[in-house]
């Protein structure tokens, strides 16, 4: 059984994909273990908790410096003895060491198709404001494996989705996530449990 770790930041709409694709069975193999997010405000943990699953709270602004943080992340991480991570609109830059730790076994959601709208700076709203001003006709998702780069790392699965004729940005990521993020970030959790 595949120990999965969820690492949030914000409404947990990827982590409910996840929590749902796993009771019907398009995950198969795998636990969700916990959910860790940076921000105490985010309705992620409200969706854990509603699900039964063990969630916390590790924020930079709760440490004096960068670095202690990212001891205490990490230091988390460990003791939920996780065989997958699962960035899933986490908004905090991975620490080198935990990249390093967990090689191979930390996944992210881009809500673009790399390597178009990615690395920094690209995240959010950013990246569909960007796709739209560039006069893409097609956008999507992509999930790949963590390295020490930003969105760098090798690509699991993408899924296009159309840009259509007076999309905004909100319109626009509401679209990839339903037809996209949702579909394949539950979809590459499978395959790595199942392979």
């Amino acid at each position: 059984m595949l120990r999965v770790l969820v690492m949030v930041s914000g409404g947990g709409t990827n982590l409910q994909a996840i929590i749902d694709a796993t009771k019907d069975g398009r995950i198969r193999n795998a636990e969700l273990v916990g959910v860790i997010s940076n921000n105490r405000g985010a309705y992620a943990l409200t969706r854990a908790e509603e699900a039964g699953i063990a969630h916390e709270v590790i924020s930079p602004a709760d440490y004096p410096s960068r670095d202690e943080f990212n001891r205490a992340l990490l230091a988390r991480t460990d003791s939920y003895k996780p065989d997958l991570i699962v960035l899933a609109g986490f908004l905090v830059v991975i620490p080198p060491e935990m990249a390093e730790k967990y090689d191979h076994r930390i996944i992210n959601v881009h809500p673009s198709l790399i390597p178009s709208f990615c690395g920094t700076g690209y995240y959010g709203l950013k990246v569909h404001e960007a796709a739209l001003a560039r006069g893409v006709k097609v956008s999507g998702a992509t999930v790949h494996y963590v390295d020490s780069g930003t969105d760098t790392g090798p690509i699991i699965l993408q899924k296009a989705v159309e840009v259509l004729p007076g999309d905004t940005p909100e319109v626009l990521q509401r679209r990839i996530m339903e037809q996209a993020e949702w579909v394949i970030l539950p979809q590459a959790i499978n395959m790595i449990a199942n392979s």
